[in-house]
């Protein structure tokens, strides 16, 4: 920003100072003329006064006098041209009384001058006065130059220098938030930012960095709660089969060994089904997976119910040619997921239903059971949550179902819900519908 600052200062004053020295060199430039144009004037008047003038010529400092006959002879002139050759070859138009041009250089001279010539009326032919004076150099004047290019220096300075004081103050506050960024660590994840007071950008950043580092305290309290959870639920079975595998040691010949078998072959198969879930949500959570096809919901939900052996009645409500693009193994296994819950918890009948909402697609599946509680709505959701209700139906269950089902209609755009309903459990599952289905 100090480079930045600097530079477009040094442009400003680059044009202000061509600016500067353009006009001052038209001005000083009109002058010269001016002052030759006077000398001139000055001698002409003079021989209209006394015709007979001749010999040396005085006139201004730097200004150079010339008389010249009709013939072209010279007459009179100042010091270095009083007798030779002419300075200049031109004269005023015949309509004209004087003309003025720039030679580079005149004759007997070295650099450009300002020639100025005026015509006399004289009885036996017109006489020509030359007066001629230096040019304005580019530069105009050193002391000029040096003097705008000094200031122009000075300015320069002050603004970088302003630059920088402002530059570092307002990042400083970055810099404190950055340092406190740094010093953050999972063991101090409670720690924010500081805010600064005033109303701005910084202030925005701060805001953002604290947001941020809460929702980095919720997934860290979200896994070390899952991380607790899992540990539980994984070591549950162990101890079960170890307890039971311990026993039969000690007593082996009073143990019922196939009994025992089966007793901690069950406690593998929870293990199991608990080792699974939790391979399919890190698949999930990973978002490994990019294989998409056009899904028609209504067909996969008829395979599924078809195929499927259910204790409860299966009632669907099928909308034909609602369709999605996504995953089908997937899909699959968030309906079984569903289908799993519902029947669980139903008394007798499950309905599934599929339909289109704009460009939705939605489909629901709706158990009589006793339903869920409102406050409990969300909690079911979380990995390893399981209600009274359902530890007393399904002692087995991982806890796990429902938070995959939902981080499946995440991966695929969509959200997995409980609505309200007159009896049971609503689940509602709404996906955003593909292009080809929004014309139908």
């Amino acid at each position: 920003m100090t480079v930045i600052a600097g530079t477009v200062t040094a442009l400003i004053c680059v044009i202000l100072i061509t600016l500067i020295v353009v006009g001052v060199r038209g001005q000083a430039g009109d002058y010269q003329r001016n002052k030759a144009t006077a000398a001139a004037l000055r001698i002409a008047y003079e021989i209209r006064r006394e015709p007979a003038l001749q010999g040396g010529l005085a006139g201004p400092d730097e200004v150079v006098l010339q008389l010249l006959d009709s013939r072209h002879r010279v007459i009179a002139g100042t010091d270095r041209v009083s007798n030779g050759i002419p300075i200049a070859r031109f004269r005023p138009a015949e309509t004209d009384i004087y003309s003025t041009r720039a030679l580079c250089p005149p004759r007997g001279f070295n650099g450009c001058m300002w020639v100025v010539a005026i015509r006399v009326y004289q009885p036996n032919g017109d006489w020509i006065v030359y007066a001629a004076i230096p040019t304005v150099p580019w530069y105009v004047n050193p002391s000029l130059m040096l003097f705008l290019v000094c200031v122009s220096l000075l300015g320069v300075l002050l603004v970088s220098l302003r630059a920088w004081g402002t530059v570092d103050q307002t990042l400083a506050p970055v810099d404190a938030i950055r340092a406190e960024l740094a010093e953050i660590t999972a063991g101090q994840s409670g720690r924010r930012v500081t805010v600064p007071e005033n109303r701005d950008e910084i202030r925005l950043l701060a805001e953002a960095a604290n947001a941020t580092l809460d929702r980095l305290d919720s997934a860290l309290a979200r896994q070390r709660s899952f991380t607790s959870d899992a540990s539980h639920d994984l070591r549950s079975p162990i101890a079960a089969a170890r307890a039971l595998i311990e026993e039969a040691l000690l007593y082996p010949d009073q143990t019922d060994w196939p009994k025992t078998g089966r007793a901690v072959l069950q406690s593998l198969e929870r293990l199991q089904a608990i080792v699974t879930d939790l391979l399919q949500l890190a698949r999930l959570d990973a978002a490994a997976w990019q294989d998409t096809e056009l899904v028609d919901l209504g067909a996969l939900v008829t395979i599924e119910v078809a195929r499927s052996d259910r204790t409860k009645r299966i009632v669907p409500h099928i909308q034909e040619g609602v369709t999605v693009l996504g995953d089908r193994l997937r899909l699959v296994r968030l309906l079984t997921n569903l289908l799993d819950n519902a029947e669980r918890h139903a008394e007798t009948r499950i309905d599934i239903t599929v339909r289109r909402e704009d460009s939705v697609a939605v489909l629901e599946v709706l158990d009589d059971g006793a339903g869920i509680a409102e406050q409990d709505r969300d909690l079911v959701f979380q990995r390893f949550a399981r209600l009274e209700a359902s530890k007393s139906r399904d002692p087995a269950g991982t806890g796990l179902g429902l938070p995959i089902a939902r981080e499946i209609a995440r991966l695929h755009g969509g959200t997995l819900t409980i609505e309200d309903s007159t009896k049971g459990a609503r689940f509602v599952l709404r996906i955003p519908r593909d292009r080809g289905d929004q014309t139908t």
